[in-house]
């Protein structure tokens, strides 16, 4: 069972959650469409985050932890945003060799169609990485989540990680990140991550969003892409929605353009002409967009199966891109037909059924809202391409969530039809567990982000799929 402390924090969270909720069911009832002129341009441009209800932390572009951050806006007509983690191995040389990490024992029971049987899940295994470097699981903390600093060659770094003789990267001794004529900086996958809360609170760039997001792009060595998309009832479906679309359609412009820029003088010409100064450095430099992996939480998860199920039916028209894998974190689904976990713990810790029903008010239309919308319940037919044609797909459930029953059966459809889709499965644990501040620091937590690292590694890997469960 949780401790007396989460308990404790559950009672304060679900008060303060269900009375903002409330709150902005009235103020957005008040306001209406034909609300004031300052109402009607912040629901035009859109909310991102509320600094009121938590902390914001300051994006660092210094290597000072192993991770750079910045924060760039990408759509002039709303507020989207999006803060990139740059993990330190980017500066690597191309053809580097192992990687560091030291998984911990497995502490969630997997549930996967490929699973030995009869398996023991706690036993002592041997993980390699997806650069071929081999550690025990013994419980120890990875180098890639201590304080230690690495430094994989002996050059002197700057301020921004760069190497002292990596001169085609620096301009002015400040680290740029962008030369399309390099060939020493590594390409790194990019991930896409859509935080939790509800969709009408949390933030890219929060406090414990920051740390999660570090954490992730050091021990599956990725960009990390924080999506800040816009929150309900400002702007209700299909927006948040819309807003992870077109971070996916703006990864292709990315990569478009610093191709482009390598080309002929011609085409060079043509990118300065139509958006060159567009580019962003830390991406174009180091990320590789054709090993792309969307990652949500809670209802971010439902943010990135839809992004995935888009990113199908587009096809080519996204090239370079290529999502090759998602992970979905205690997926915020739902229906009208209760499952047996949403009965018996409806009032679960955090975020109790009732006060998710409100979110959902929230975010839907009033003419739309249905607990059987399609962004809300997986199973329902018709929701986009056929079940097979989902890229490989990870879930992470609770024991004490209430919505687990309908994130794993969503997840035994798509292994019906051959998707690699396990089920980690985690005791004692609540919902946002691995993410929510105060929760963070757990072994749990430490667990659950080494147990994705170690299944992302596995397809986004250059050399073949090195993992399997």
């Amino acid at each position: 069972m949780p401790s007396v402390g989460v308990k404790l924090y559950s009672v304060f969270f679900k008060f303060m959650l269900k009375h903002r909720l409330q709150n902005r069911i009235q103020n957005h009832v008040v306001d209406g469409p034909n609300g004031s002129t300052t109402a009607t341009a912040t629901a035009t441009f859109g909310v991102t985050s509320r600094p009121e209800e938590e902390s914001i932390a300051a994006a660092n572009p210094v290597f000072t932890d192993g991770v750079a951050t910045k924060d760039i806006h990408i759509d002039p007509l709303t507020s989207l945003s999006i803060r990139i983690f740059l993990p330190q191995t980017c500066l690597d040389s191309p053809d580097a060799d192992s990687r560091f990490q030291a998984p911990s024992k497995v502490r969630a029971t997997i549930r996967s169609s490929d699973s030995a049987p009869g398996s023991d899940p706690n036993q002592v295994l041997l993980r390699r990485t997806s650069y071929g470097a081999s550690a025990s699981i013994n419980g120890a903390i990875s180098p890639l989540e201590s304080n230690q600093s690495f430094n994989y060659n002996n050059h002197r770094r700057s301020s921004y990680g760069c190497s002292a003789d990596d001169l085609s990267l620096k301009s002015d001794g400040i680290y740029r990140g962008y030369s399309p004529a390099s060939k020493k900086s590594r390409k790194l996958p990019v991930m896409l991550q859509f935080h939790g809360g509800g969709f009408v609170s949390g933030s890219n760039d929060s406090v414990a969003n920051d740390i999660f997001c570090r954490r992730i792009a050091k021990l599956c060595d990725v960009i990390v892409l924080a999506v800040g998309y816009r929150l309900a009832p400002e702007n209700q479906y299909p927006a948040a929605f819309e807003d992870g679309l077109k971070v996916l359609h703006w990864l292709a412009k990315q990569a478009n353009l610093a191709e482009c820029s390598k080309s002929s003088l011609g085409s060079k010409q043509i990118a300065d002409a139509f958006g060159a100064s567009m580019v962003e450095p830390w991406v174009a430099a180091h990320g590789d967009p054709s090993r792309c992996v969307l990652l949500g939480v809670s209802c971010g998860g439902n943010i990135a199966d839809y992004v995935a199920r888009k990113a199908i039916e587009a096809g080519k028209r996204l090239n370079p891109v290529k999502v090759v894998a998602q992970v979905l974190m205690y997926p915020f689904f739902i229906g009208t037909v209760p499952t047996q976990s949403e009965i018996k713990l409806a009032n679960s810790y955090f975020y109790d059924k009732a006060t998710c029903i409100l979110a959902w008010k929230l975010l839907l239309p009033e003419d739309e809202f249905n607990l059987d919308h399609p962004v809300a319940n997986p199973l329902v037919p018709g929701r986009g391409p056929p079940l097979k044609r989902m890229p490989p797909t990870l879930t992470i459930v609770a024991e004490h969530d209430w919505m687990r029953d309908r994130a794993i059966a969503y997840s035994e459809e798509l292994r019906k039809v051959n998707v690699d889709a396990p089920v980690l499965d985690y005791k004692d644990a609540v919902h946002e567990f691995a993410t929510l501040d105060m929760l963070l620091k757990t072994p749990q937590a430490q667990a659950c982000a080494e147990d994705i690292a170690i299944w992302v590694k596995k397809h986004i890997s250059l050399r073949g799929h090195e993992f399997s469960y």
